[in-house]
Parts: structure tokens; sequence; C-alpha cells
């Protein structure tokens, strides 16, 4: 039972606070009662110094009648009568005082000593010291301290008291701190087990005090929040690649069902193979992308990035896609300004852009004009693609990045609503983002990646460019 106790992490940290409680109020118990005694020992040594002093005087400037006759109005004058004195001649008599014999304890003139005596046919507690005085004469001065002894002792009971109660006050705040550990703890167990068991709606209650459980409460609960999302988002996924997807099988299945069933000849069976294959390397495509976009937003691509300037590739882009644009009855047009120096991957930087000039052209007007621009603003590249197109209508603008979205206007243009969602994934690979504005008409998509600086030489070879 105690060991299973001790495995509690709530059990553990009460017990080291009511450690670290009680030992830090037995310290400053045991200072305050060694400070207090010392304080009273040492006004009672002080008092017989400098009675002691005075005495010695006396004696320098009146001899021993001198001496015996201040000690006897001292007495005299002793209200708190506590003051205690013997002289001895050098036969050993007493001559002067009103302690009743010399204490035996007492030998040393180097050593205060605080023993039981009798003094008026009681016993008391009474600190002495001795003086030796010229002409075999010796003094003895002190003090009673039967009070300052019961006082010492009364302190004495009330600081223990006072540890007792200390030591109460830990146990209670090590059971306060267990409980409230082991209630947070408890919830965030619950809310993993509701989790686990299936149940995404279930969060960490919050108190509402903003204190660091209620922070840590927020921190998992937005957790479970992403989690949630992403959960929702494999499952749109996978009704996206079921309807996406279904078309293009079936397609296929049925050309070739009608090819098996009706082809008269061996060149009409391969036109409809051919055309299922298309089908099918569509769907390949498809799946070759959303693997493409997992690997980028996991990560895997940072460790091939390398210096870049990007201006040779917008260059190349621009060559690349500017007879396509033509073809298309359009006018593509470069602007590039300033030094767009960046370290990242030259291929997903190539294929973004590329994702960015195909939407661009594919929505365009006849005779429209498509703009590639290239910048550097502050820490900033960036890479825009503008048209003059339909746009994309505020409502879908958070959306247009989501896997297989695709809204009103581009449902019936070719494509399955990935290339924005690989633009989006390289921008946060490169630390960045990508922003969607409205050009009136048509749109404006810029992918923002933090500018570097750039030494030694730049690879400007351009790969083959990879649709999505």
């Amino acid at each position: 039972m105690v060991v299973r106790a001790f495995r509690s992490a709530g059990v553990r940290l009460a017990l080291a606070y009511a450690l670290v409680f009680g030992v830090s109020a037995a310290l400053l118990v045991g200072v305050l009662w060694v400070s207090s005694t010392n304080i009273l020992t040492r006004q009672v040594d002080a008092a017989i110094d400098a009675d002691a002093q005075g005495l010695g005087e006396q004696w320098s400037s009146g001899g021993a009648i001198g001496l015996f006759n201040t000690i006897q109005n001292r007495i005299a004058n002793n209200l708190d009568n506590d003051a205690l004195y013997l002289v001895l001649d050098p036969k050993g008599r007493i001559v002067a005082g009103n302690q009743g014999s010399w204490p035996e304890q007492v030998s040393r003139t180097d050593e205060t000593y605080e023993i039981s005596t009798k003094r008026n046919g009681r016993r008391t507690l009474a600190r002495f010291h001795r003086y030796d005085l010229p002409e075999g004469y010796a003094l003895l001065v002190g003090r009673e301290v039967t009070a300052r002894a019961a006082l010492r002792s009364l302190l004495t009971e009330v600081l223990a008291w006072s540890l007792g109660l200390v030591g109460l006050l830990s146990i209670s705040g090590a059971l306060l701190l267990k409980n409230l550990f082991g209630r947070m703890v408890s919830q965030v167990s619950a809310t993993a087990d509701a989790i686990s068991s299936g149940d995404l709606t279930r969060r960490v209650a919050i108190s509402g005090r903003g204190d660091e459980f209620d922070r840590m409460g927020e921190t998992i609960n937005d957790m479970l929040d992403r989690l949630s999302r992403l959960m929702d988002g494999v499952r749109e996924v996978s009704n996206a690649i079921a309807h996406d997807l279904r078309t293009p099988i079936t397609r296929a299945r049925a050309r070739l069902e009608d090819a098996a069933t009706h082809a008269g000849s061996p060149e009409q069976l391969r036109c409809a193979i051919d055309r299922a294959v298309l089908d099918l390397d569509g769907i390949t495509n498809v799946f070759h992308a959303l693997l493409r976009i997992s690997e980028i937003e996991a990560g895997a691509r940072r460790s091939a990035f390398v210096p870049l300037d990007l201006r040779p590739l917008l260059d190349d882009l621009y060559d690349l896609y500017g007879a396509v644009a033509e073809e298309g009855g359009l006018q593509l047009v470069l602007q590039v300004s300033g030094e767009l120096l960046a370290r990242g991957d030259r291929d997903l930087i190539q294929q973004a852009i590329t994702n960015l000039l195909d939407n661009a052209i594919k929505f365009s007007p006849q005779a429209g004009t498509v703009e590639l621009v290239g910048e550097r603003v502050g820490d900033n590249i960036l890479l825009s693609v503008r048209d003059h197109g339909v746009g994309i209508p505020a409502g879908d603008v958070g959306r247009v990045t989501d896997r297989f979205f695709r809204g009103d206007t581009a449902r019936h243009t070719p494509g399955f609503g990935l290339g924005l969602t690989l633009v989006r994934a390289v921008a946060q690979l490169h630390s960045g983002s990508l922003r969607l504005a409205d050009a009136a008409p048509g749109l404006s998509a810029t992918l923002i990646i933090p500018a570097a600086v750039i030494e030694g030489r730049v690879n400007r070879a351009l790969p083959a460019a990879v649709g999505a």
C-alpha cells in the first residue's frame, strides 16, 4: 500500500512540499530560539561586566574600603534584588557582599558560570564571574537569572507549539496540493480516456483563474481541437477521394467493358484501352500529389535546402509559360525587382509557382494578362501570380487550400483541387505563407518566403517542371 502511494506523482509532490516547508519552518524556529536565548544571556553578561568594571574603578580610587562601601550601596539600591556580590580577603574570609558562600565551581577568571545556588533559604539560578583584585582579594559578581530562565522556558514552549502548528499547516498544505494536483491530473486523464474511446468532443475543464493549470488545459484543448480538425480533414479527404476518383474509375471500367463487348477491331480495342489508361494515369497523379503534399508537410524535404537565387528561376518559368500563355491567347508579363536570395528547395518552389501559373492561365479570359512578379519586401521575398479572371468568392478563400476543395467557379474545369494545397505546404515548409487576395477582377496569389544572404555559387539549373 505504501509503495503504491509513493508511485503517485501527487503524493511525491505533496511530501516534497511538506518536507521543504517543514524544514524551512524548523530552521526559522531554531534561529529564533537561539537568537532570543543568546540575547538574554548577553544582556546578563554585559550587566555583570559593567558592574565589575565600576567596582574595579572604586578599588582603584578608594581601595578596599571604597569597594566595600560601593557594594553595600549597590545592594541597597538594587530594586530587582537580582545583583549578587561577594568579596574574599587573602585568607578566604568573606568581607563584603550578599552571597552566602563562594560557589566551588567558580574558580577561573576567564569564564562565566551559570549554576544553581542557595540564597535566602531557597534555591535559585545565577550567573557568576570571578575577578582577582590586588593584594590577594577576590571579587565575585553575578546576577540571578531565574526569571530569565523562566522566560526562556516560556519562549521555548511557545516556539515548540509554533513548530507543531507549522507541521500541521505543512501537512494540510501538502494534502491540499495533492488534491489540487490530483484533480487536475484526473481531469486530463479522464479527457484522454474519453478521446481514446472515440469521444473527440471532450475537453479539459478550465477554471477561469488564468493560472498554470488553466494554461496547460488551454494548450491541451488547443491540441485536441487541432486533432479534431485533422480527423475531420482525414474524413473529408477520404470522402473527396471516394467522390472524385469514383468517376474516372467508373469511366475506365465502362470503356473497358464496352470495348470487350463491342470492339470490332484491334484498333478500337486499343483506343478504348488507351483512354482507360489516361483515366487511370489521372488517378495515379492524384495519389502522387497527395503523397508529395504529405511529404512536404512532414518536413522531409527541409534537408535538401540550399542557397537559391530565385531571379533565374523566374526567368526560366517566364520563358516556359510565355509560350503556353500565347497558345491560349494570353500575355505573360514578368516583373522582378531587388535581390531574390533565399534558402530552400528549388524544385518545390518551382512547382509551387508552376501551380499558380497553371491556375492563372486556366481561369484567365481570352486576350487577358497574367503577371509573374518577384520582389524583396523587408525580410521576405514575395513571388506573386496575378490574373484578371473570375477570381475566388470571398466565402471560399479560407477553403481553397484544403485538399480536393473545388469552388463553383472551378467545378467544371480539369483538376482535382490539390494545386493550392501543395503551394501552401511548400510555403509552410519554407517558414513562409500563401496569401490570396482579390485583384479586382481576378486573383493575386503570393508565395511569401524569408529572404537570406547567399554566399558562394548558386545553382541555376532548372529541373523539369512537374504539375500537381
